[in-house]
């Protein structure tokens, strides 16, 4: 299977038979024996269709002056009048040992893609591959190794206990990763943050 499709995807429609040939062929690569029903959740300015069995969510944006209700069903929404505007990728980071289980358990598959690949912008004076091959273990240092300083950052202020994971966006590339486990957060997040894995890639049109 190709794996740089994912940003071929972007402004399909949900009834896309090439968004179920991509969701088919994710579930292949898992137990599964079709793709999973999406879970759904409408806003009048967004519509998530999350397939957490498989590790991945996809935001569709509305057209057309199309504001979708909250609370919509699968069926209810006017496929024609909305547009794949994002795609979440989800890993599952290794917990810190004697975590409750609650906090083990996460609520969604890993992406089952081992490695993907990501097409990355040209920056005109600077040279840099063409694409990044990510894994399951994949770092913050890493990944700023191959996209150069992030164009926005933020999180992991505060206790341990309570603080959010570090993320970084590369908003020409159109790429956004949220880290996982705890060298993401705290205090020192950004010191540890270089060997933490990432826990969600959000893929968009670069801006």
């Amino acid at each position: 299977m190709p794996t740089s499709d994912i940003q071929d995807l972007f402004g399909l429609h949900p009834s896309s038979d090439k968004l179920a040939s991509h969701l088919a062929s994710l579930a292949s690569l898992t137990s599964l024996s079709q793709a999973p029903a999406p879970e759904v959740k409408s806003y009048p300015d967004a519509v998530y269709l999350n397939y957490f069995p498989v590790g991945l969510s996809f935001l569709f944006k509305p057209i057309n002056g199309y504001k979708p209700k909250l609370g919509l069903k699968l069926g209810e929404l006017k496929y024609e009048d909305l547009v794949l505007d994002g795609v979440d990728l989800y890993n599952t980071p290794k917990p810190k040992p004697g975590a409750p289980a609650s906090q083990t358990k996460p609520s969604h598959s890993k992406y089952p893609v081992n490695p993907f690949i990501l097409n990355l912008v040209p920056i005109p004076d600077k040279t840099r591959s063409e694409s990044l091959s990510i894994t399951p273990n994949t770092t913050g240092k890493e990944f700023v190794e191959a996209l150069g300083e992030p164009d926005r950052k933020g999180g992991g202020a505060g206790p341990s206990s309570g603080s959010i994971g570090i993320w970084c966006e590369w908003s020409k590339d159109g790429i956004m990763i949220e880290f996982g486990g705890e060298e993401s957060k705290g205090p020192k997040a950004w010191e540890t943050g270089k060997d933490a894995v990432w826990k969600v890639i959000t893929v968009f049109p670069p801006k």
